[in-house]
């Protein structure tokens, strides 16, 4: 059992960000696991809430430093949502909103996969159903997990999410010494 669980790490700069695993639960009851990949791209799982299960590797994002201590991440999704995240890894505080178009709203199981292997599947949904109104989900998340993974690491986020993953990775039953899975 190695544990990499360090809530009481600081950040100052945008390199240490950078490589960043997090695991986050919203005000809502909404949990989300998410790693910080490299300058441009993040992985996530989801664990809670309307697509739970869901999950995607090298989503294209626009990460930035916004000031010491401060970093906002947006991205575009090919279905169609947008999100937007402010990360105050100091303070284990983080604050998301997410633009769920109508169709997303109305038929999440279509999302509850791994993305990587049905991005036809998410345009097609895009373009047949409807798009607006967009549910916006804007809600405040307490980082639970938060462990220096270094970047490009495919071992992250790598496996599809089961009940009870985010306990095991709390609890260090997960990646071994060098943030390989076990």
């Amino acid at each position: 059992m190695t544990q990499h669980n360090d809530l009481t790490r600081k950040f100052k700069t945008l390199d240490d960000f950078l490589g960043t695993h997090f695991i986050y639960t919203y005000d809502n009851g909404w949990e989300y696991e998410w790693y910080d990949k490299n300058d441009h791209t993040v992985d996530y799982r989801i664990h809670g809430g309307m697509v739970a299960g869901r999950w995607v590797k090298d989503q294209p994002a626009h990460i930035n430093m916004l000031t010491e201590e401060i970093y906002k991440v947006a991205w575009t999704e090919p279905t169609g949502t947008d999100v937007a995240l402010d990360f105050v890894p100091n303070e284990l505080k983080l604050n998301g909103t997410i633009f769920f178009p109508n169709w997303v709203e109305e038929h999440p199981e279509i999302t509850v996969c791994f993305q990587n292997e049905h991005i036809d599947l998410m345009e097609e949904a895009r373009e047949k159903y409807a798009t607006y109104p967009k549910l916006v989900v804007p809600e405040f998340a307490t980082i639970t997990y938060m462990a220096k993974a270094v970047q490009d690491n495919d071992e992250v986020i790598a496996k599809v999410p089961y009940a009870g993953m985010t306990d095991d990775i709390r609890e260090g039953k997960f990646y071994d010494e060098n943030y390989l899975q076990l």
